[in-house]
């Protein structure tokens, strides 16, 4: 059954929420008086469709279905979760709980997107202050998998735990901050890191632009896959965590840092900062900038997904289950997914080696698919590719949703000729016709399959002897 979300503002980080939801297959009802609402959602929704499903190499659930209410109360009846990201006043935020609570379900999570009030603040005065907990998130919430779930002791054990699951099911990883503080984890280093910024610019020592590249050409692609402390260690070598603090804690008392100290945020300051920033960014929009963040943070998520690190391993976790072997009277569904941004070229199509790609994935799910899987791979036998050709036959751009179905040819022997054909819809975008010969990875030469791997591939090509031939297998290349 289909589960429903709503929403409680929809700024930068309101529109974030409902965008995860929205695109994880939950329904999503947002509320905000601003008369704007619905383009702000809809502008950050646009963004999230391109980038998100490029994350997954599995098809995602299909979108939930998303309304605007004007009345918080019809807003938030049916929830399961409410999250709230109004403005960062505790008056405004007391005011809207009161008015959820006696609206909502009593078993519904109201998650609380502050990023400075702990929990027992904002629960002062609830009806039900076990209902609520923090559950900040980083923009763009829709591609960050970090919330920091911070509860109180009014929150049960089972309360934090039905939360991670929830909070889990949409990808995202939420972090139990277990002791209230104010500003929880991440905003504390990220405020150190700020004051410190902002006194490198009033002293003249660096630019906006300069201390940005500082944390991005650096420690910022480091912290990205390791954090701080794993870092550190690896930085003490073969001694390890021990000899790195021995070697450079001293430095902690050295007076260089005027970390405790914040300059003032004057005029002349504010505008220096301003003026600054405009130069090294005001030449895009704001809609332009976030395309560039998004594009860039895919491709480097992506990369961690495929090292299984970081917040790649997360997504990892998250992936939804690969298509499965059913009816084998009819081509096979071996591949399913969106075409990531990471895919495309200078033509603003998918890369020709993307499309190898595609059909590679879906020769290696037709492979797991007969048996010939990694514990097989690892006993000594495996498929190599003899022969490819491919034809490209319609545009493929990002975010188009594939799919691939596998016709066996031929599958006697040690031979293995598949025939995919790559699908958008209906519409056929390109074909892939690969011969595979079974080899004995100690030998490296041609080798007869298991028994089991040659029954399972001989009875699928003898079910799919009674389908018309594709148009286009056997084909030379420029040949019609």
């Amino acid at each position: 059954m289909t589960k429903t979300a709503a929403i409680l503002g929809c700024g930068v980080i309101g529109g974030g929420w409902a965008a995860r939801f929205l695109l994880m297959g939950w329904d999503v009802r947002v509320f905000d008086p601003d008369p704007e609402a619905e383009r702000k959602i809809n502008e950050v929704l646009t963004n999230a469709r391109r980038s998100l499903p490029g994350l997954s190499d599995s098809a995602m659930p299909e979108e939930g279905a998303l309304s605007f209410h004007d009345d918080l109360a019809e807003a938030v009846g049916p929830a399961d979760w409410i999250q709230e990201s109004v403005p960062e006043r505790l008056e405004i935020k007391h005011k809207v709980f009161a008015d959820v609570q006696a609206a909502c379900r009593m078993d519904a999570i109201i998650g609380s997107s502050t990023s400075g009030f702990k929990p027992s603040e904002l629960q002062e005065g609830a009806l039900r202050p076990e209902q609520i907990v923090v559950t900040h998130p980083f923009n763009p919430v829709y591609l960050l998998p970090l919330i920091e779930l911070v509860p109180s002791p009014a929150n049960d054990a089972s309360f934090v735990q039905r939360a991670k699951d929830v909070l889990t099911s949409i990808g995202c990883f939420p972090l139990h901050v277990r002791k209230e503080i104010d500003a929880h984890i991440a905003d504390r280093f990220l405020e150190a890191v700020w004051r410190e910024a902002l006194w490198l610019i009033k002293d003249g020592i660096a630019t906006t632009e300069e201390i940005d590249e500082a944390i991005r050409m650096g420690f910022g692609l480091r912290w990205a896959q390791m954090g701080l402390f794993e870092t550190y260690r690896i930085a003490g070598g073969e001694a390890g965590m021990k000899h790195f603090i021995e070697q450079f804690g001293p430095c902690l008392s050295w007076p260089w840092t005027k970390l405790m100290d914040v300059p003032e945020l004057t005029d002349e300051l504010v505008d220096t900062i301003a003026s600054q920033s405009d130069a090294q960014s005001g030449m895009h929009s704001i809609r332009e900038l976030e395309r560039i963040r998004d594009t860039n943070l895919v491709a480097m998520l992506r990369a961690l997904k495929a090292q299984d690190y970081g917040a790649g391993a997360v997504l990892n976790r998250s992936e939804p289950a690969k298509p499965a072997l059913g009816d084998t009277s009819a081509p096979i569904v071996t591949v399913h997914r969106a075409v990531p941004l990471d895919w495309t070229d200078y033509n603003g199509h998918m890369n020709e080696a993307r499309y190898l790609q595609a059909f590679g994935d879906a020769t290696d799910r037709f492979m797991e698919m007969i048996g010939c899987d990694a514990d097989y791979i690892a006993s000594g036998g495996s498929y190599f590719t003899a022969e490819t050709h491919i034809r490209h036959l319609d545009e493929t751009h990002a975010g188009t949703r594939i799919r691939v179905e596998t016709q066996v040819l031929q599958g006697q022997g040690k031979k293995m000729h598949l025939f995919h054909r790559m699908f958008d819809g209906n519409r056929l975008l390109s074909t892939g016709e690969h011969m595979l010969i079974h080899v004995s990875l100690e030998t490296r030469r041609a080798a007869e399959p298991s028994a089991d791997i040659a029954k399972t591939l001989s009875a699928i090509a003898a079910a799919h002897a009674s389908l018309p031939r594709p148009e286009g297998a056997g084909a030379a290349v420029g040949v019609r």
